[in-house]
């Protein structure tokens, strides 16, 4: 690393030099995952294709930089897989991804509006399985939570009108 802080290039070109190569391999598994669902088990991709790789890129994009964050965080390795653990497993648990989202308490759903798998499954069960695309979009852009980028309502419906943190009384 002190080698590269010699050269002659801004942090910030090393840190895109780090993270872009695993993004195209990150690219690469998910268009095998999405392949293999699509072949062996009959997933149809109803909406956009484009849109399912440019937000599937995002989307890795995202995640690699939350463990360069942490690998600047950390002193050791063993710190480093600690850290992602703490931060992988409430995102497969709290996402939906496992257990149904609505499901869920109001405390943990408002965890899982800050993880980013959260979304990604929002986002990938909307292209692949409602058909969402550029032409037929399912955006969500209703402000105070505009963490969404494209995907549905279903946290919302299924909750009662009385189940939010910010009750008067």
């Amino acid at each position: 690393m002190e080698s590269l802080l010699s050269m002659p290039i801004k942090p910030v070109e090393i840190m895109f030099g780090k993270i872009i190569p695993y993004v195209l391999v990150g690219f690469v598994q998910a268009a095998l995952i999405i392949g293999i669902g699509v072949l062996l088990f009959g997933v149809p991709i109803l909406g956009s294709v484009l849109l399912l790789a440019l937000l599937s890129t995002l989307f890795i994009t995202a995640n690699l930089s939350i463990g360069y964050t942490f690998s600047t965080i950390v002193q050791n390795q063993l710190q480093a897989m600690q850290l992602s653990m703490m931060f992988f497993l409430p995102s497969i648990l709290l996402s939906g991804f496992m257990f149904p989202f609505a499901g869920m308490p109001v405390w943990a759903q408002y965890i899982g509006e800050g993880l980013p798998l959260t979304h990604y499954v929002r986002i990938v069960r909307a292209i692949m399985l409602k058909g969402a695309g550029l032409e037929k979009p399912a955006i969500r852009l209703d402000c105070p939570d505009c963490t969404d980028v494209i995907g549905d309502d279903d946290r919302r419906d299924a909750l009662p009108p009385h189940a939010g943190l910010m009750q008067n009384g």
